[in-house]
C-alpha cells in the first residue's frame, strides 16, 4: 500500500465521527502487544494551550538529550505532523506500513492514529512520549496507558455535547487521565481546582499546582511547563514553542485556529481595533461567544466556509457576525476570502487554518 492509499484509508474513517469509549482502541492495542505500557508517557489534557505545552515539554527534553515522541492534533501543515520523534514527522513509508499492517479494525480515525502512534514510539524506543489528548480525557483514545505524568492546561467550555455543559463537568473528564499513585501538574484553574484535588486524593496521586494565577495565558503555560519539566530535569531553561496557527504571524497576517471563548480572549491580546478578518468556524462551537470578543475588534469581516462537514456556512456565520461588526461579507471559499484586500487576521478554526495557510505563505 502506497502512502496516498494509506492516507485515504485512515481518513475515510472520519465518517465514523467521534466515538467515545476505549474498547475499540484497547482491542487494537492488545493486538499490538500493548505498546503504550512500554514507554514513559507525559499526558497533556486541557481545553486551550495543550498543543503548545506539549511541544514545549518535548522540545526541552530533546534539548537535554532525550529521544522524544510527540503526538498532537489537529494537523495544519501535513497529516504526519501529528506523530513526531525529535521534531521529525513519521515518514510516509512508515505511516503507510503501520496503516496497512493494522487496517483490520473498527476504530475511528483518531483511535487508529493513536494506536499507531503508541506502536511507532515503542518500536522506535523513545525515552518519553508527550501525548496530547484529542478531546476530554477520561474516554479519550489516548487514555490507555497504565502510568504517566498528567499535565492539565487551561479549562473552559468546549465540546459540551460530549464533555458536559459546565466547567466542573469538563474538569472531571480531563481529570480522567490521572493515574493511581501518579502525578498531576495543574495549570491555575481556580473554578475547578477542587475537582483535581478530589481525584488526586481518591487515586493517591501527587498534585502539583501552579499557584500564581496570571491573566496572561503564556505565563501560565510557562509556569505549567516548568513544573512538569522539573520532575524530570530539575531546574531548566526553555522557550515556549510556536506552533502553526497558534497566533502565528505570516507577513502582515495573524493566523489563529482557536475556536472557543477562552481562545478568543487569548487572541484579543494580539489584536488592534482595526482588523480586517477572515473568519470560518465549526457549527458546533460557541460561535456567538467567540465572535462577541473578536468581531468588535474588526472594521471588516469576510466570513467563509472551511472544508469540513461540520462547518457553519459563510452566509449563516455572516448573520451572527453582523451583530458585532457593521461590515461583513460572505465568501464561500476560504482561498478566495484570504485573497481579499487588506486582510490582517484569519481565525476561528484549525480547519480554516489548514485550508489557507499555504496561500498565506
Amino acid at each position: 500500500m502506497n502512502y496516498k492509499d494509506a492516507l485515504n484509508l485512515i481518513i475515510s474513517k472520519q465518517s465514523l465521527g467521534i466515538m467515545p469509549g476505549l474498547s475499540r482502541i484497547q482491542k487494537l492495542l492488545a493486538e499490538m502487544n500493548n505498546p503504550q505500557n512500554s514507554i514513559k508517557v507525559i499526558h497533556v489534557a486541557g481545553t486551550n494551550g495543550k498543543g503548545t505545552v506539549s511541544a514545549t515539554i518535548a522540545n526541552a527534553l530533546i534539548q537535554n538529550g532525550y529521544k522524544v515522541g510527540l503526538f498532537t492534533s489537529p494537523w495544519v501543515i501535513d497529516y504526519r505532523e501529528q506523530i513526531q520523534i525529535n521534531n521529525q514527522f513519521i515518514s510516509e513509508n512508515e505511516l503507510a506500513e503501520y496503516i496497512e499492517k493494522f487496517k483490520e479494525n473498527d476504530c475511528s480515525e483518531f483511535e487508529f492514529l493513536t494506536a499507531i502512534m503508541y506502536k511507532f514510539f515503542a518500536d522506535q524506543g523513545v525515552d518519553y512520549a508527550v501525548v496530547e489528548c484529542g478531546m476530554g480525557g477520561r474516554e479519550d483514545a489516548t487514555n490507555v496507558e497504565d502510568c504517566n505524568i498528567a499535565v492539565i492546561t487551561s479549562i473552559s467550555l468546549d465540546h459540551t455535547a460530549f464533555l458536559g455543559d459546565t466547567i466542573e463537568k469538563i474538569a472531571e473528564e480531563k481529570a480522567g487521565i490521572i493515574k493511581e499513585n501518579g502525578v498531576c501538574v495543574l495549570y491555575p484553574n481556580p473554578v475547578c481546582e477542587h475537582i483535581f484535588e478530589k481525584v488526586c486524593k481518591e487515586k493517591n496521586a501527587h498534585l502539583i499546582k501552579v499557584e500564581d494565577y496570571c491573566k496572561h495565558w503564556s505565563r501560565n503555560n510557562i509556569a505549567t511547563v516548568y513544573k512538569a519539566l522539573n520532575l524530570i530535569l530539575g531546574d531548566c531553561e526553555f522557550r515556549l514553542a510556536q506552533l502553526p496557527a497558534r497566533r502565528e504571524r505570516i507577513g502582515g497576517i495573524l493566523l489563529d485556529g482557536g475556536h472557543n471563548t477562552d481562545a478568543a480572549k487569548f487572541l484579543e491580546y494580539s489584536l488592534s481595533d482595526d482588523e480586517v478578518a477572515v473568519i470560518g468556524m465549526m457549527a458546533d462551537k460557541d460561535i456567538d461567544g467567540y465572535l462577541s470578543i473578536v468581531a468588535p475588534k474588526c472594521r471588516k469581516i469576510f466570513t467563509t466556509t472551511p472544508d469540513n462537514p461540520r462547518a457553519i456556512s459563510a452566509a449563516e456565520l455572516k448573520k451572527i457576525a453582523g451583530k458585532y461588526c457593521t461590515d461583513v461579507i460572505a465568501i464561500d471559499t476560504p482561498a478566495d476570502a484570504v485573497k481579499q484586500a487588506g486582510v490582517t487576521l484569519v481565525c476561528g478554526s484549525f480547519f480554516l487554518a489548514r485550508d489557507v495557510r499555504k496561500y498565506l505563505i
